[in-house]
Order: C-alpha cells, then structure tokens, then sequence
C-alpha cells in the first residue's frame, strides 16, 4: 500500500481537531459550532489542533425524531442535495436566494423535504478565518427523498443530464441509517458524486467523513467514485472513510483511495467491550492499531476513531449527558496508545466546557509531537497484561510506551535493550512524559503501574 502523492500533501501527519458527534450528535446547531470552534481557535490551535467537523444531521429540521423516520424533514436543494437547515444554521441563507419550495401536498410523496437555497459556504469561511479547517459528516449514497422526486442531478455545461433515479440503487441501503439509498456504480453515479464534491468545495470544505462506506458493508465503487469526484473538484479535501473496523484485506483500497479510515467500530468512553461490537473501549484498540501499524504513513493514517473525554454533553451520540466516565488513568492510556499508533486525534468533548485537567491532557506538546513527527510506531511486546510501544522520532529519540491492560496494579522490571535491538546501543537519558520528570541516564526501566495505566518515556 502507497500513498498517492496527492495524499501525501493533504495529510502529511495524522489530522487533528475537533468533531461535534461525541457531544451533540444530530443535534448541533451554529451557534453551538462556533461557540466551540471559538475555544478551538483560541486554546487549542497553538497544539495543533486544525479542524473543526460539523458530524451528522445537519440537514435534519427534527434531528430528535431521527428514530422515527416517517416523522423527519430534511432541507435539500433543486439538485437533491442536502442543505444546512436555516432554523439551525443562519448563516446558511444566501442572499437573493429563491423562496424556499415546500413539500407538494400529494398522496404521492411520502417523505418530507423542503427545497432550500442554503449553504455553509458563510461558515466555511469563518472557520478559514479563524485559521482552522473545515469538516463535514455526510452518509454515502443518494438521499431518498430526491429519488422519490426524481429531481435532477447538478451537472456542468454540456455534461451529460441524469436525474436522481439514474444513479440510485433501491437495492442497496445503509443497515443503520434511512436517509440514503446507495449509488450505481455507473455514469449517473458519478455524476452523482461529482455534483456532490463540486458543493462541498464551493463550502470550502477541508475534511470529509463519509460513513458507511469502510465496513458493515465496504463499498469500494462508491469510495472510488468519491475519490475521483475529489480530484476533480481541484480542492484540496481529506477523505475520511467511517465506520470500522475496516479490513485488513482493504488495506490496499483505502491507502490508495483515502487519507484515514476507521479500523473500529465507534469508540466511546469505556474501558473494554467485552466481546460486544458497540460500543468499543480503549483495551479493544490495543490489538487493532498494532494489526495496522505497517499501514501507517505519511498521507495513510488508520483511525482509532474520536477521543471520547471531557464533558459529553449536551446530546451525546451514544448515551445519556455526562462527562467522560474514563478515569485521568483511561484518559491518558487512550491518548498515549493514539499519538503512539500515530492515529488521527479528533476530540468528542464539548469544548465550551474544557477543565483545567482535560485541557492539560490535550496540550501535552510532547505527547501530541509522537503523533506528528513519529517517522515509525509499532507494538514491541504484549505479556499478560503489559504492553509495549516503542516510536522512532526525529533526530535519533525515541518513545517507548508501557500499559497495564489489567484490571490489577502491575509491576514491570524491563531492560530497554531486551525490548528492541533499536535500544540497545546506548545508555538513554530518560524522561516521564507526563509527569514532566528528568529521570537521568538508564538503560531500562522498574516501576510499578495502576489498573489501565500507562508511562511514557523520552529516550534521547
């Protein structure tokens, strides 16, 4: 697997920034966005973390009812495209735009839609000019309403016409979400697409979350009609493929096709599934980032999936209100064993209400810098319960992880030169990452480590 150069330049290390899923799920409004894209900008960026993603449902009118599916109204435009809902996001409206057109009152159309001439174009813009990057969510695949009504799809001055019904498949819907049908893997389709990524670009979008599409099921011809809809836009956007795990045997497709994708099912705030496939934990990680660790490089970057921490409120995607239920222990483990992996770091916490500890945890330069400038990561040991990582670093430094996944505290006795012959040349000046400690010259390391705990050390 290679990353095209294109890739390469887009994520030329593994993207940081902010979703709005983990504490606003369907729900975000602009207000909301801002507010959190404010703290962003102003606490976070000097870290490095860029993007600001608006997750699914944006244009949902009643995201509440999204349970009830009979009972949703989308915004689309003429195109069958979905639109930001002006009710929830003002600075969509464009000006001079056309009336909005409501559903026709006819037996024959059964799903609710109001044609609007909306844009995140405006916010798009507010974003860049915070100095930040611009993400959306979206579900692959047509929306179901626009082949309802057979509308049109968006082309280019002597392109070939289709309308919505030429490039749906019927046959094909996401299992878990009933907005959508799939896309034919035919002309229509990519017409499909392409007029989708030529309004993502007008929105000057910097990120986009396609969701399922990497597995349960993987659809390689619509990742691919994406991919090609991308380059032809010219922008430069980031393609991220959701949800996992994506398969190993995919490895090949998504390198050459995407710039991260999602090798777990959604992460959210517990320690292990126990087997379940949702919701997924920290320890469940451990075995699936060391799996894709070969796969990792400049512009492919496997995803571990958001970091589930801080205050998850005030409508979570999954769950009830509530701040992380992962112990300061948990928290660290999780974004030691991510900037190790070199995953994506996206943060699912409500940044309106950071703590002085959560934004501690996030602004440790010296973690987040294993994430960025790790020239190569990788598992060395797994013994009963202890772990280790070891990331080569610029200038001949190196980081070595250890992690008790245990339930019990852990006493671990190891020579840095039995764990890697990478090791073994010389005596290390050591420092503790995140107690922020000098520890002197050594050639290993004694210690004893809490239930779900880590230590991070600087070999230099």
């Amino acid at each position: 697997m290679v990353a095209t150069a294109q890739q390469a330049n887009l994520a030329p290390t593994p993207p940081m920034g902010w979703n709005s899923w983990d504490a606003y799920g369907l729900t975000i409004t602009e207000p909301q966005f801002r507010a959190n894209v404010s703290v962003l900008q102003h606490k976070l960026l000097p870290f490095g973390w860029q993007y600001a993603v608006i997750d699914e449902g944006w244009f949902f009118e009643n995201p509440t009812d999204r349970d009830t599916p009979d009972k949703l109204h989308y915004a689309i435009d003429s195109h069958g495209r979905y639109v930001p809902v002006p009710a929830r996001f003002p600075s969509a409206v464009i000006k001079d735009a056309p009336q909005p057109i409501a559903s026709p009152a006819t037996a024959n159309l059964k799903l609710a839609a109001t044609i609007e001439g909306t844009s995140f174009a405006a916010l798009g813009a507010w974003v860049h000019a915070q100095g930040l990057k611009f993400g959306i969510h979206i579900v692959r695949g047509i929306p179901r309403v626009a082949v309802e009504r057979n509308l049109p799809i968006w082309r280019e001055v002597g392109a070939p016409a289709f309308h919505a019904q030429d490039a749906a498949d019927t046959n094909d819907a996401c299992p878990w979400d009933p907005t959508n049908w799939g896309v034919r893997d035919n002309a229509a389709g990519q017409a499909w697409y392409d007029s989708l990524l030529s309004q993502y670009a007008s929105w000057g979008v910097d990120l986009l979350k396609v969701d399922c599409i990497a597995d349960h099921p993987f659809k390689l011809d619509e990742i691919e009609m994406i991919h090609r809809a991308i380059a032809k836009t010219g922008r430069p956007i980031v393609l991220s493929l959701s949800p996992g795990p994506t398969a190993l045997d995919h490895a090949a497709e998504v390198g050459r096709l995407s710039s991260m994708w999602r090798i777990s099912n959604d992460e959210w705030d517990v320690w292990a599934s126990d087997g379940q496939p949702f919701p997924q934990g920290i320890k469940d990680q451990f075995q699936r980032t060391a799996a894709w660790a070969t796969y990792t490089r400049t512009g492919n970057w496997p995803d571990a999936d958001m970091l589930p921490i801080g205050q998850l409120r005030p409508a979570p995607g999954w769950g009830e209100p509530r701040a992380s239920r992962l112990t300061p222990d948990e928290q660290r483990t999780q974004l030691t064993l991510w900037s190790m992996a070199r995953s994506p770091l996206i943060l699912g916490a409500n940044l309106t209400l950071l703590d002085a500890p959560t934004l501690a945890l996030i602004t440790n330069r010296e973690v987040l810098a294993i994430d960025q400038t790790a020239t190569k990561s990788f598992e060395v040991l797994r013994d009963g319960d202890l772990t280790v990582w070891q990331a080569n670093l610029p200038n001949g430094r190196m980081a070595l992880a250890f992690f008790n996944t245990g339930d019990a505290p852990l006493k671990v006795s190891r020579n840095f030169a039995d764990l890697s012959h990478d090791l073994s040349v010389r005596v290390w000046n050591v420092r503790n990452v995140w107690t922020q400690q000098q520890l002197g010259r050594q050639q290993g390391v004694a210690t004893q480590l809490a239930p779900h705990a880590c230590m991070l050390l600087l070999l230099q």
